[in-house]
């Protein structure tokens, strides 16, 4: 259904998040998905450490 998206693409996307951001914003944006992606990794990396311990002591009783 969808093809591949081709450089006439690219640049058409590019010129529209230009016109809807601005130029200026343009690297605030870039920062904050950048961040965004690695708060997300980092939540995903650390929710097997969060889960309890690999090997839990059975108990005492």
């Amino acid at each position: 259904m969808l093809g591949s998206i081709g450089p006439t693409e690219l640049i058409l996307i590019l010129l529209i998040v230009i016109i809807i951001f601005g130029a200026r914003k343009l690297p605030d944006l870039g920062k904050s998905i950048g961040e965004g992606i690695k708060n997300f990794k980092k939540s995903m990396n650390t929710k097997d450490d969060q889960d309890g311990p690999k090997n839990p002591e059975p108990p005492k009783g």
